[in-house]
């Protein structure tokens, strides 16, 4: 496996410092608890029907009049994605939302000191807890990148792909990325120069969130985190000069490299034991719904949807990863473009996908 070297300015990442959410309808005690809160961690307030700041909170308080806590309750679930982010909801008369593992009340009446403290003890637990889940995060990077290293140097050699590597390298990612967000995920991938190996383990990342995000059943989400940690395998057929260049490849060069998900696919033929939908992808990943990619030049219903999903996520990847001939494209940037390119990708899946890129604020109730 290549040596590891620290990678700078991999990517542009939004704002990642921890902070507690508020979101009040009560201007004086908003200022108030703001104020308090202030003084052990960075708190963003919004009001009714304002749009929630961007990054993940570290403890979310709400305060709120009893009809806006189920949409207010809806709009920030959407933005931890399922991630154990604690919140404090401050009831008024009768209404409680329902018991949570990750979610505790006190009446609105509740002394302000009584709340800060509550608050505070939040922080910390929550703080300990993000420190567990880094370690683990971590691990489980580090896990992923050696089994990708391994599969790679074992096709390069013609040695064969281990089965079971593959699955827990599915596994890894996927753990990963239910736990920690497809954020962190990213931030660990992208804090080495990995090269193919950090585009593959980006990809991977984004299929989970993005499987995760439209609601694939547990199997069907492993087959399309495995296909996206497949899908570029013929590239360790490829050149090292070429996968290395710093800068625009020339026409042969450009030819070659095309070769690759065809070698892929092949190489997984030739072996053995891989389902027709990951072989798929590994081939198809290149084509375009108008008919205009490779190698097979694919049009329409004839591009699978597992090709379609990862074939939005390996471009998002590729536009957003810093290559030594151009910078990184911002979230933002990188969909823009993705938009613009008619004929090539899904447009019911890109639209799908922009709330995986975790950009854009979501409004809570007015």
């Amino acid at each position: 496996m290549r040596a590891l070297s620290v990678a700078q300015g991999a990517r542009i990442r939004p704002e990642q410092d921890p902070y507690v959410l508020l979101v009040s309808d009560r201007p004086t005690e908003r200022t108030a608890l703001e104020r308090g809160i202030a003084l052990v961690m960075d708190c963003r307030t919004v009001g009714a029907g304002d749009v929630l700041p961007p990054g993940l909170p570290h403890v979310v308080v709400v305060d709120l009049h009893a009809e806006r806590l189920a949409a207010t309750e809806a709009a920030i679930a959407a933005r931890v994605a399922g991630r154990p982010v604690p919140r404090l909801v401050l009831t008024r008369g009768d209404a409680v939302p329902p018991p949570a593992a990750d979610r505790r009340s006190m009446p609105a009446t509740t002394p302000r000191k009584t709340v800060l403290a509550g608050i505070f003890a939040m922080i910390e637990a929550a703080t300990r807890a993000g420190e567990a889940r880094a370690r683990r995060l971590n691990g489980r990077s580090e896990a992923a990148t050696a089994i990708v290293a391994e599969l790679f140097d074992s096709a390069a050699l013609g040695a064969g792909l281990q089965q079971a590597d593959v699955d827990r390298g599915t596994d890894v990612v996927l753990e990963a990325v239910s736990e920690a967000g497809i954020n962190a995920w990213l931030d660990v991938v992208w804090r080495y120069d990995m090269g193919v190996y950090q585009h593959t383990l980006s990809v991977a990342g984004y299929a989970a969130a993005f499987g995760g995000q439209i609601g694939l059943n547990r199997g069907d989400l492993h087959r399309l985190a495995k296909a996206a940690l497949l899908h570029d395998i013929g590239k360790s057929r490829i050149p090292a000069d070429i996968l290395n260049k710093p800068g625009p490849l020339s026409p042969e060069e450009i030819r070659l490299m095309r070769m690759h998900p065809g070698i892929g696919a092949d190489l997984l033929v030739a072996q053995g034991g891989f389902e027709p939908a990951i072989l798929d992808v590994v081939r198809h990943h290149h084509e375009k719904l108008d008919g205009s990619g490779y190698p097979d030049g694919l049009a329409g219903e004839a591009v699978a949807d597992l090709v379609r999903i990862i074939a939005v996520c390996d471009v998002f990847s590729a536009l957003t990863e810093r290559r030594s001939y151009r910078t990184p494209l911002t979230s933002q940037a990188a969909l823009a473009t993705m938009f613009r390119m008619s004929g090539h990708l899904d447009p019911v899946l890109l639209n799908a996908f922009v709330p995986v890129t975790h950009q854009g604020g979501l409004a809570v109730a007015g």
